[in-house]
């Protein structure tokens, strides 16, 4: 896109990007525009080296709500999505999110619902705030809540029985509850949650940019991998080809002199 961004914000501090979702006045629902904005951005990660992690959190008093059913774009008029119109542009984006080689971080608070939960799903790692409570909403304005990899991802992560628990009844999932079941990583208050970040930044970013992607790209085979054998050959690629480059005689160097590794791009 040539225009700057109006409904995302990006924020870049050195290897980390910030990525903010910023309709604040509607919970930061999705419309026509913010998906066209976050297909651009995440479809611009794949070639960017200098893009190490990705920070995704919203403006305001959410996540993101999910949908913006008010603003009722013609959907029929959407020239994307393998013709699927609306319904594969906006699917577009979880798949772009899943495939770019950066980590993605997200901060979740408020409401995280709908296309909202599964942004939170096809990230690598979920904080969230207390405030947080999520929900498959779909199912709850006569859709199936089969949808934008919400099936793919959320039994994965919790597991069978407790997937089948939300995505059927909608139910709300909050905070508390979402730790204990491995759906996220830490709960922390609200306004901590950009400083509960950084941790997690630090120690992904000790990774070197090349053991980072193929770490992300290599769990994600292994989760759907046929056989140990399969799920082996893929690590033994990973690991003659990272073994190759100078940032693993950096890595190595650094351990044994206790410091902090000084990567360069590969």
């Amino acid at each position: 896109m040539t225009a700057p961004y109006q409904t995302i914000r990006v924020e870049k501090r050195g290897a980390v990007d910030w990525l903010t979702l910023n309709r604040p006045d509607s919970l930061n629902a999705i419309n026509l525009q913010m998906v066209g904005e976050l297909n651009d951005y995440f479809g611009g990660l794949y070639h960017d080296g200098a893009v190490r992690v990705v920070v995704m959190r919203g403006a305001g008093k959410a996540f993101c709500a999910g949908l913006d059913i008010k603003e009722h774009a013609d959907r029929d008029g959407v020239p994307f999505g393998g013709g699927y119109g609306f319904q594969g542009y906006l699917a577009d984006v979880y798949v772009k999110m899943r495939r770019c080689p950066q980590v993605i971080v997200s901060l979740l608070h408020g409401a995280v619902c709908g296309g909202g939960l599964a942004f939170a799903l096809a990230s690598d790692i979920r904080l969230a705030g207390e405030s947080a409570r999520m929900n498959a909403a779909f199912i709850r304005i006569g859709l199936s809540s089969c949808d934008m990899g919400v099936s793919y991802f959320l039994p994965r992560l919790v597991g069978g029985s407790v997937a089948a628990e939300l995505m059927l009844t909608g139910r709300f999932i909050h905070a508390a509850r979402a730790l204990a079941v491995g759906l996220v990583a830490e709960v922390v208050p609200d306004d901590r949650l950009e400083a509960a970040a950084q941790p997690w930044i630090d120690d992904l970013l000790h990774a070197s940019p090349m053991g980072l992607r193929m770490t992300k790209e290599g769990l994600a085979r292994a989760i759907d991998a046929a056989s140990l054998e399969a799920a082996m050959a893929i690590e033994n690629r990973n690991q003659v080809m990272c073994a190759q480059s100078a940032n693993f005689t950096e890595g190595m160097r650094a351990f044994l002199e206790k410091r902090a590794p000084d990567y360069v791009p590969d």
